[in-house]
């Protein structure tokens, strides 16, 4: 296979970055599944659309993601317990295969960004370290509003016929979800920031904002896809967040090229390309590619017409 940048490559990520040269990355932001969505079923987007359409009439608060786990209900016996740890070991086996490949082609200095859950982040942070790479920060990426979820005791007993339900208002079984974790970590230096700066033309992270303050590791104030990005995806990202991020963590050169391996719907190739650098993703879900290229396309285009809003 011809290594080729500004490309999309359709397949499993695993197998199609073994034919990349090692150190070739400069910077890797990314959002692969996460663990909770996805257990026992395929990443695809058949089962996505599945999962959706069930609960699209339903009193499911959440509908933009695919349906359950398969662990959210049931008796918490010792059974439930043990497959969810070794739901959670999968996982992380998973991932090392992914991080393991990753790493060979990223540059010496070269940042990752991985997004994933709250509660899952620590595993996907312990396949990059298992591979070789050094933690650097857990950014936080604070959304606009967030959704109880989990079980309202009250409203459960009330139910259930119990007639101290109101002895148990405001009791529930989990907080308000308004953030997503992002693991920020990087492939070890060549002994220090300036020697691999100049080598290999990133290791620095570009912190002070135009207004001269200092950026914080909490990212927050991104609005969601707008109103006339029609694509069919469930968990796109803000473009202003991933151009925030690749803005800040490489330096604009022409040998640094922007990954991801987890496209999805192309966010953070067209945040590489709308900010000049070069860009290579892969994804697995045929479906998906034909929305990343068109997503790309009219980003070139409008960027082509109006240069002045880059």
């Amino acid at each position: 296979m011809k290594f080729e940048t500004n490309k999309v490559y359709q397949g499993d990520c695993i197998e199609v970055m073994k034919k990349f040269p090692e150190n070739s990355i400069a910077c890797c932001i990314t959002d692969p599944p996460y663990n909770y969505e996805f257990i026992d079923h395929k990443w695809s987007d058949s089962e996505v659309k599945r999962r959706t359409e069930r609960v699209k009439d339903s009193n499911t608060m959440v509908k933009n993601i695919p349906y359950g786990s398969g662990l959210a209900g049931g008796v918490r016996n010792s059974r439930w317990y043990e497959k969810n740890r070794n739901n959670d070991l999968e996982y992380m086996k998973w991932c090392q295969l992914w991080t393991d490949e990753l790493f060979r082609v990223c540059k010496a200095g070269a940042p990752v960004a991985v997004f994933n859950s709250n509660r899952s982040i620590a595993h996907v942070q312990i396949a990059l370290e298992n591979s070789g790479f050094y933690t650097r920060d857990l950014l936080v990426y604070k959304r606009n509003s967030g959704i109880p979820r989990g079980l309202n005791l009250e409203k459960k007993l009330e139910k259930m016929g119990e007639s101290n339900s109101e002895d148990w208002n405001g009791w529930h079984s989990a907080f308000r979800n308004e953030w997503e974790a992002i693991i920020l970590v990087q492939k070890p230096l060549i002994n220090n920031y300036w020697e691999t700066l100049q080598k290999t033309n990133v290791g620095v992270f570009k912190t002070v904002n135009e207004d001269g303050s200092f950026q914080s590791n909490i990212l927050e104030n991104f609005s969601s896809k707008g109103k006339d990005e029609k694509f069919d995806h469930c968990t796109v990202k803000p473009l202003g967040l991933i151009k925030k991020l690749v803005d800040t963590l490489v330096p604009l050169h022409k040998e640094n090229i922007i990954f991801d391996p987890f496209s999805g719907s192309g966010t953070t190739l067209v945040a590489a390309q709308e900010l000049g650098f070069e860009y290579i993703g892969i994804e697995i879900e045929k479906n998906y590619v034909p929305i990343i290229n068109d997503r790309l396309e009219k980003s070139r285009l409008v960027k082509e017409l109006n240069p002045s809003l880059f």
